[in-house]
């Protein structure tokens, strides 16, 4: 895989496990769409910032996307749980309505890239 082909995102040693995640943008559909990068159980995993139950963004502050435990991902306006290695929603409002959507990320050489 060439490298030169992705944008950057982050240095990798931004991103630990349960730890703040690092915002950036993606195109979607042609228009500017937030997105994140976190870390958990040594994955990079990175998602459009969206709740599936309203299209509102999760982190709470700038970056932080896990509950209290740094077990899930969760949206700080309706306490929807999603399971960080997959998006897939793991209670509350967004029970139903599918999960986040996955953005493709690339670790390499110290560096996040998407």
């Amino acid at each position: 895989m060439v490298v030169r082909d992705w944008l950057r995102v982050c240095e990798a040693r931004a991103l630990r496990d349960g730890g703040d995640g690092v915002r950036f943008e993606v195109s979607v559909a042609g228009q500017a769409a937030p997105a994140f990068v976190v870390r958990h159980a040594g994955q990079v995993r990175a998602y459009l910032n969206r709740c599936a139950h309203v299209a509102m963004e999760l982190d709470w502050q700038p970056g932080r996307f896990f509950d209290g435990g740094d077990q899930w991902l969760v949206c700080a306006t309706h306490g929807a749980l999603y399971e960080p290695a997959t998006g897939r929603c793991a209670g509350g409002p967004c029970v139903g309505r599918g999960g986040l959507r996955p953005i493709t990320v690339l670790e390499r050489d110290g560096v996040v890239y998407w």
